[in-house]
């Protein structure tokens, strides 16, 4: 038999595919593409096999029209595979170098998390890299190689020596061993970045089976709205009078809230040695349960004790708001005392009788807190009185909240993918389960150092068996929906990877817990009522998300630093933004990108509002109670709690898709999206923090924490991704409006860039909208209400009357100063059917005050005749 990459078979592929040629070739250890020499020194027991001699799309249960475009572009995509002499469960092989030539990388920096990454060599990958794209200008292209899953075995790349990029595959268990590959790693070629990733994602749903595409899934009623999670609010403490309160400020401020989260805190958890009938007691900070395994699967007894109406009428109890505070900043106390002390141990003290006093106090004084702090509501665990039916706990709760609160269309509550961060306790439930020791994969060894893997791997997991995965999320979730909760926040997703030896791998355990989610979202949850989180590796979206719609796209929110970074609370929020943007090429194509919560008081709140409101997702925040800018919020969200949102998720411009934004001194990272009837740029300086691979952390770059100078240009709006927005993306004339100068700007495609200069963790955003010719005079386009934040958006419905009388309709959604370009005057304006007279100044600023009128959901009728 010839050797993989031999001529012959690189021939006899050839003559088995389609009529179009193929674009890529594998002969005498070079792999091209067009001709073009893209990895050299490929080994020989490396093959390459065309997309349509591996993929059988009638075997596929994708939508038609999809295995359609997918064969009609197969001819552009194909398999890496190769060979070794003896079977294993992890297998590491080259795949050939390159090098001088620009990439563009996501990878995990953690169990849980990835991000961007850019280089010019295979040695320049990272460790544990999910998809890479090199820049091939020779052919004016882009390639992409993404490492999938083949049988029982998950791949990603690595970095090698002498520019060889690594791929490594893997089982999870000594039980599931190849040692043969024919499709592991899947190559793709575009001339549009975005259409690349499109194309190579599709190709691989249609060929893996185990998926489906964002397009192919409804979405969660969540996705245009604004809520509240408890998590930085309340951490381990929250109970139902804190939500309650946090609920009602926000009405109370006249900003309807349309969805709660209900995170971490209210399930029943104990930990192995602790009484295996009661929860654990006056748990504060994020950590402290990650050993904890859940005992029962209702919620646990501070949820359980409510009684319908306590919180109704004129004899409501009362809640301290300062409690959260107070006892989260007492757990900080302990934490650091804590901290002290191992400190000293590890410096050699032989002596910590001081420190262990002071801990023992804090502690005492915490628990104090606890007793002296109460919600009103009965002491005691629920089996010391009747909390039972449903005039108790979440289910009274829940219907509660709904009675006095009338917008709160959804309230959600988060679990960890296992039950618990700790799983289920054995024994406590009728499922099988047993505490399975954790296997961190070999290659999370070249990742930042994570507590909660630490954590995790000290107490093992509760593991319920993956035959009993639909009991298991059923179990939890009947309840749930039976007591009013209408979705949940999957959580700590990737333990599995930790725990599959016994369960015939990674790939085959996944399966089984993914489909006994899909099987419970959609018996309870609508099959929509979802985000993922903690799950940004390749084999979660590639065997997880045939029900799942929406997840995460970044890390955690961090509100403050941590580790005393010499950047302060300013250091992670740009690598928040940074997550988020460039994780969405990928995930984009299979859920819709969630860009996480954040704090309206916090001192880059603004910085955050501002990617948040052009990124396409829902807006929700974590504010502690009495914590609030409800000004900033305002610019965010209508008052009845829904948001002006663009019509798809942000993505960086083409031009941000090779450089580091974080820390090279001089990028801006620049999102582009689509409103209705305009184009958005939004420009945020992010330098100043990012990935170190020497030392695997996210550290602080403070030289790089400074002004930066950019260009913003029409282009850098790709127009022809969406259908409706391709029209738009050829007009011969634009307004620009930017919204933190305050100014508009008369551009053409011709036009030199915009030129701009952003401050540190700061942000300009750039509305792009055409200019209509009306008549033969006048010149007309709409801005939007620029009291928020994404002002296009605003626009609900445009009309031209280019027939008789010149006019412009509009439908525009908010409150405030709406605000058009108009070269001329108006002849008559009408609002609401009224006549009325706006402002117009020679700069073509036109002015229009809208009122906010319940009965018609904020939208007015407006009409310009010229």
């Amino acid at each position: 038999m010839a050797p993989p990459n031999n001529p012959v078979n690189s021939i006899l592929n050839r003559l088995r595919s389609s009529s179009l040629d193929q674009c890529f070739d594998l002969c005498k250890g070079k792999f091209s593409v067009k001709g073009c020499p893209l990895l050299h020194d490929v080994p020989s027991n490396v093959s390459f096999r065309p997309f349509s001699l591996v993929c059988n799309e009638t075997e596929s249960d994708a939508p038609f029209p999809l295995v359609q475009r997918v064969k009609a572009l197969s001819h552009k995509g194909g398999f890496l595979g190769f060979n070794t002499d003896e079977p294993s469960d992890s297998v590491l092989n080259s795949l050939g170098r390159f090098a001088d030539r620009n990439f563009l990388s996501i990878f995990r920096f953690k169990t849980w998390w990835s991000t961007q990454w850019v280089g010019t060599s295979g040695s320049d990958l990272q460790m544990e890299t999910q998809w890479v794209i090199l820049d091939v200008p020779e052919i004016k292209s882009y390639v992409i190689i993404i490492p999938i899953i083949e049988g029982g075995f998950r791949s990603a790349l690595r970095p090698g020596n002498d520019g060889h990029v690594m791929i490594f595959a893997e089982s999870g268990s000594s039980h599931v061993k190849s040692c043969c590959f024919s499709s592991i790693a899947y190559v793709h070629v575009s001339e549009n970045p975005f259409n690349l990733m499109k194309e190579a994602f599709s190709a691989i749903r249609v060929h893996l089976n185990t998926f489906k595409l964002l397009e192919e899934k409804s979405l969660p009623s969540m996705v245009d709205k604004f809520g509240w999670c408890t998590w930085d609010a309340f951490y381990l403490t929250v109970e139902p009078a804190g939500v309650w309160q946090g609920v009602k400020e926000f009405a109370d401020a006249g900003v309807s809230l349309r969805f709660v989260i209900i995170d971490d805190g209210w399930q029943s958890i104990n930990n192995d040695g602790d009484d295996p009938n009661e929860d654990a007691k006056n748990l504060v900070l994020g950590g402290e349960q990650m050993t904890a395994r859940l005992h029962r699967f209702e919620e646990c007894d501070k949820f359980r004790k409510y009684k319908g109406g306590s919180f109704l009428g004129s004899n409501a109890l009362s809640f301290n708001p300062q409690k959260p505070r107070m006892l989260i900043t007492k757990a900080i106390e302990i934490e650091h005392a804590v901290k002290a002390r191992d400190k000293a141990l590890q410096s050699g003290a032989t002596d910590v009788s001081e420190f262990e006093t002071k801990i023992k106090k804090l502690k005492q004084e915490l628990d104090d807190m606890f007793e002296g702090e109460g919600s009103g509501l009965p002491n005691g665990n629920c089996e010391s009185f009747d909390c039972k039916g449903d005039d108790f706990g979440l289910k009274a709760f829940t219907r509660d909240l709904r009675t006095e609160f009338k917008g709160l269309d959804d309230i959600w509550v988060w679990h960890a993918l296992c039950g618990a961060w700790g799983g289920v306790r054995p024994g406590a439930t009728h499922l099988d389960c047993k505490v399975v020791p954790c296997n961190v994969s070999p290659g999370l060894e070249g990742t930042m150092p994570d507590l909660a893997v630490d954590k995790i791997v000290e107490g093992g997991i509760g593991l319920v068996h993956p035959s009993q995965a639909d009991d298991f999320f059923d179990s939890m979730h009947s309840h749930l929906s039976e007591s009013g909760v209408t979705g949940v926040k999957v959580d700590v997703i990737h333990t599995l990877e930790y725990v599959s030896e016994e369960y015939g791998g990674r790939v085959n355990l996944a399966k089984a817990y993914y489909n006994g989610l899909s099987s419970s979202l959609s018996k309870n949850f609508k099959g929509t009522g979802i985000i993922s989180s903690m799950q940004q590796c390749n084999d979660f979206f590639f065997l997880g998300t045939k029900q799942i719609s929406m997840g995460r796209v970044g890390d955690d929110f961090w509100f403050q630093d941590p580790n005393g970074d010499p950047n302060g609370v300013f250091w992670l929020q740009g690598v928040h933004m940074i997550h988020c943007a460039y994780n969405s090429l990928w995930m984009g194509q299979i859920i819709q990108p969630d860009w996480d919560m954040f704090q309206s008081d916090h001192v880059c709140a603004k910085y955050h509002a501002g990617s948040r409101a052009i990124c396409g997702g829902p807006v929700y925040l974590s504010d502690s109670l009495g914590c609030h800018n409800f000004d900033l919020i305002k610019k965010l969200v209508y008052p009845d709690g829904t948001i002006p949102k663009c019509q798809r998720f942000a993505l960086p411009t083409r031009d941000c898709l090779f450089v580091n934004p974080l820390i090279d001194n001089k990028s801006l990272l620049k999102l582009w999206n689509f409103n209705k009837y305009g184009g958005v740029i939004g420009a945020f300086n992010c330098q100043g923090a990012g990935w170190d691979g020497k030392v695997r952390r996210i550290i602080g770059y403070p030289q790089c924490y400074k002004p930066v100078t950019g260009s913003v240009h029409i282009t850098d709006i790709e127009w022809d991704q969406c259908m409706e927005a391709a029209a738009m993306g050829e007009a011969e004339e634009y307004v620009v409006y930017l919204d933190q100068a305050e100014s508009l700007l008369l551009l053409t495609p011709k036009s030199n860039p915009i030129q701009v200069t952003i401050q540190s963790s700061s942000f300009e955003i750039f509305s792009f909208v055409p200019v209509k010719n009306l008549g033969p005079i006048a010149k007309f386009a709409p801005i939007g209400v620029t009291d928020m934040f994404n002002s296009g958006g605003t626009i609900q419905e445009l009309d031209y009357n280019e027939t008789g009388a010149a006019a412009a309709r509009l439908k525009i959604k908010g409150s405030g100063n709406f605000l058009a370009y108009s070269n001329v005057a108006p002849k008559t304006c009408y609002l609401n059917g009224t006549e009325v007279a706006p402002e117009w100044s020679a700069d073509g600023k036109l002015k229009l005050d809208l009122p906010w009128t319940e009965e018609a959901n904020g939208i007015s009728d407006v009409v310009f005749v010229f």
